[in-house]
């Protein structure tokens, strides 16, 4: 069967995590949401997706298909259900649709013509970006259980100073001396290839990604996902990091997500916290004004390709788009469009010339090319995201 990974009807307010990849390759957990569909259905998967993206993301469509709701995360029961559809059948949570049976001859789906199959036990979904982190902790022992069954972790080194051995799981080439990982909170994943150097406190639930690295003296609070070939230091605390992005010195990050190829400053520091206590509101692309959350603690939501130099503030709460460079003193505002270069005293637009030839430096030094498919995809968020900005 072929199963496509459909965006479904949140991909807006994932923005801006959803301008430069499908809802499937958002990373939550350990996994992401498409390599944890994969694991459970034990079949490569493809998204359906907005039309600038699927040079990069193509969709393979076969004379018979199974859409799913990308938004959805996966469980045994619900993959079982899925992989037993028949024709004219579809899954439901509720008034959202989660799964149905396609041909490619359908030109459109209508549901009144089908078997609904209600889905009525708990699954984890992703709907707003705050999700990411809000249930990493559910979504990462989730995945643990997933990669680690019937699995023998290498053995944890003696000079580890560790709290519930057996919530720990350790993967073949990672390196870990001196360092104290305290499982009892929530299990810990340290993935291959990857390195805790000395000094480092970690109080699960955490993963750290294959190729990833934690610098010397980090302290990291769960539930915090450092992503493949990521690099974490300082204080982190219920982040999750995607692949290839850099918090790498002292300073805090809280209550937060970064994207791909992104890079915090020396001693940056984000409020996760109001002074007032308050529900933190944050941007929304979808009103293009400020939404409450149901949150106390919340963030810092940043976009692929975007930076901040050293001693960068950010108030709870900040939005941050794609291919932007804050650096300045004070604190910029809670929402920063993408290609924006500035801070608190102001912004101009960041050329997409000039952010080309920093993302192709910054990805050669990870010996990944910066190629036309993604320059194709900035431009189309450069101009997608020019209402925006101001000048």
């Amino acid at each position: 069967m072929n199963y496509i990974l459909f965006d479904g009807t949140v991909r807006n307010a994932l923005l801006p995590f959803t301008f430069t990849r499908p809802v499937a390759d958002i990373r939550v957990g350990i996994l992401t949401i498409r390599e944890k569909w994969e694991k459970y259905l034990g079949y490569t998967t493809t998204s359906l997706t907005e039309e600038y993206l699927m040079e990069k993301f193509p969709m393979v469509e076969m004379p018979e298909n199974i859409m799913i709701n990308a938004s959805f995360l996966p469980n045994e029961v619900l993959a079982e259900m899925i992989k037993s559809l028949e024709k004219n059948q579809a899954i439901f949570k509720g008034e959202e649709v989660i799964a149905f049976f396609s041909e490619e001859s359908q030109e459109e789906v209508d549901f009144e013509n089908y078997e609904i199959l209600e889905y009525n036990d708990d699954c984890i979904t992703i709907e707003h970006t705050w999700d990411i982190f809000q249930k990493n902790d559910a979504a990462l022992r989730e995945d643990f259980e997933l990669l680690t069954e019937d699995r023998i972790s290498q053995p944890i080194p003696k000079s580890v100073n560790v709290i519930a051995p057996e919530n720990i799981f350790i993967e073949e080439g990672a390196k870990l001396e001196f360092v104290t990982l305290n499982a009892s909170t929530g299990p810990i994943y340290i993935g291959k290839n990857s390195e805790i150097m000395e000094g480092s406190v970690i109080r699960g639930p955490f993963a750290l990604c294959e190729g990833a690295q934690v610098k010397l003296a980090t302290k990291i609070y769960g539930a915090t996902t450092i992503g493949p070939f990521s690099r974490a230091g300082g204080e982190i605390s219920n982040s999750v990091l995607f692949a290839y992005s850099n918090k790498g010195h002292d300073g805090f990050l809280g209550n937060s997500v970064l994207g791909e190829w992104c890079n915090i400053g020396a001693d940056s520091n984000n409020s996760n916290l109001k002074n007032n206590y308050e529900e933190v509101k944050l941007w929304s692309y979808e009103t293009e004004g400020f939404a409450k959350t149901g949150l106390q603690f919340c963030g810092l939501m940043m976009g692929d390709h975007s930076k901040c130099g050293i001693n960068t503030m950010f108030n709870t709460g900040t939005v941050v788009g794609v291919s932007t460079n804050i650096f300045g003193s004070g604190f910029p505002r809670n929402f920063v469009p993408s290609f924006s270069w500035g801070g608190a005293a102001g912004f101009t637009t960041y050329i997409t010339k000039k952010a080309f030839e920093t993302a192709r430096i910054v990805m050669a030094r990870r010996n990944v090319e910066f190629d036309e498919k993604e320059a194709r995809i900035l431009e189309h968020v450069f101009e997608q995201t020019k209402k925006w900005r101001k000048d």
